[in-house]
């Protein structure tokens, strides 16, 4: 199903005259401290987000998984439901692909599905860490990184399976995230564990196209909980340089130990030019991937001062966008709209920011300034600037309101019916 530009229309109008009130005093409050709303609802309108084909359905965790009904049983139907987000919010404009979750059964009809839909492919996933049907050797003692030359060559090997499939589909990256590591003390030669990945990654590397990126995520835990192979970004950094200029690191919000400033380590890789990507999520205790701003929207925003800032000093830093959320007993469409909103404000509020002011501050050591040029963006509502620009790209002033009063989900769940399960987690 898709929402027609009429309905979106009618939404439109019966917002219409709250949303101009309220984008009149948004306008007026930007013009006080000198930013351009024009500029300001143009650039918003020009960032687009991946949707990850996994999070298309119910989340879950090891107690249990609750299915929410309507879920999207095969990859086209995925493709549907990322375009209807796209419909509500114009931010959604390509998808990522997980494989073997979502192998296309026609890469040209998928190709042209998402066409036709006004979708594209961005980064595809691999996946190492889990053993999948008929798998002729097992990832128990690792992928990449594995003593076992069989069990290396197969993770080696179906990742160059993956980059032919984004090749077909158009895609221009590959995101490799390994489970690699031990649980115990003595369990693996740390460094040889760290070499073999190395290597690995280097013949990877060479098998892909020369348009190509590769992104290397890393996690400091979990599943091994002794050592992970790819623990930092320091790590991943070694790695990405070890294999070229077209590896980068990869930063997941929720791959980091409680409290790590993840605006420093932003900051560091943009200085470095080896920012690659971003897994938008947020936490709470540890890798809880929960919607984007639900917990630390303050931070969020601290790591797009940095990440605005990087782009001012060099315009073609600027990362691959992708969520990678697990909605759990959220409508996971829904959720999505709101990581995605999430986002885009901390990217509004970060480019209110008066940077000649506030290196002036930092100039005269003026603590107390710094602090209040960075808050007071912060504290600006800029929801009516994301609205305008959701208007002037054809998606809806409230895209949530919009899907619950067209009973979407409601929609879906008579298509597909209540027991369908979505593909992949």
């Amino acid at each position: 199903m898709r929402l027609s530009t009429q309905t979106i229309q009618d939404h439109n109008t019966q917002l219409d005259a709250r949303h101009q009130a309220a984008l009149k005093r948004c306008r007026e409050a930007l013009d006080e401290i000198g930013v351009d709303a024009e500029v300001l609802i143009s650039k918003i309108e020009a960032l687009s987000i991946a949707i990850p084909s996994w999070a298309m359905g119910a989340g879950g965790t090891r107690f249990g998984r609750f299915s929410i009904g309507g879920e999207p049983a095969s990859l086209e139907q995925k493709l549907y439901d990322v375009a209807i987000i796209n419909d509500l919010t114009a931010s959604a404009k390509s998808v990522s692909l997980h494989i073997p979750w979502d192998i296309p059964r026609d890469l040209q009809q998928s190709k042209s599905l998402a066409a036709d839909l006004g979708l594209t492919f961005d980064a595809i996933n691999s996946n190492s860490f889990q053993d999948q049907k008929d798998q002729g050797h097992s990832y128990r003692h690792g992928s990449l990184s594995s003593n076992v030359k069989a069990a290396q060559r197969q993770a080696i090997d179906h990742n160059i399976e993956v980059i032919n499939l984004g090749e077909a589909l158009g895609s221009k990256a590959l995101t490799v995230w390994l489970a690699d590591g031990s649980n115990f003390p003595g369990q693996v030669d740390l460094r040889a564990a760290l070499s073999r990945t190395r290597d690995a990654l280097q013949e990877i590397y060479a098998a892909m196209p020369a348009d190509w990126t590769l992104l290397v995520e890393y996690k400091a835990y979990e599943p091994n909980f002794y050592s992970t192979v790819i623990a930092d970004w320091g790590t991943s950094v070694y790695l990405a340089e070890s294999c070229g200029d077209r590896a980068h690191t990869l930063v997941d919000l929720g791959h980091h130990l409680p409290n790590t400033n993840i605006e420093q380590i932003v900051a560091t890789l943009m200085m470095r030019g080896r920012l690659g990507g971003f897994h938008f999520n947020d936490s709470k205790y540890g890798d809880d991937d929960l919607t984007c701003g639900s917990v630390k929207p303050y931070q969020l925003f601290l790591i797009f001062n940095e990440l605005v800032q990087g782009m001012l000093d060099d315009p073609s830093s600027e990362p691959a966008w992708m969520i990678d959320a697990s909605h759990n007993i959220k409508d996971p469409l829904e959720d999505l709209i709101q990581s995605l909103d999430a986002i885009l404000l901390a990217y509004a509020k970060a480019l209110c920011i008066n940077r000649s002011i506030l290196a002036e501050a930092r100039t005269n050591n003026d603590v107390v300034h710094c602090q209040e040029i960075i808050q007071s963006a912060f504290l600006m509502d800029l929801r009516p600037i994301l609205q305008e620009a959701r208007v002037r790209a054809g998606a809806a002033i409230s895209p949530i309101q919009l899907y619950r009063s067209a009973k979407i989900r409601e929609q879906l769940i008579k298509e597909r019916g209540h027991m369908t399960q979505a593909t992949g987690l």
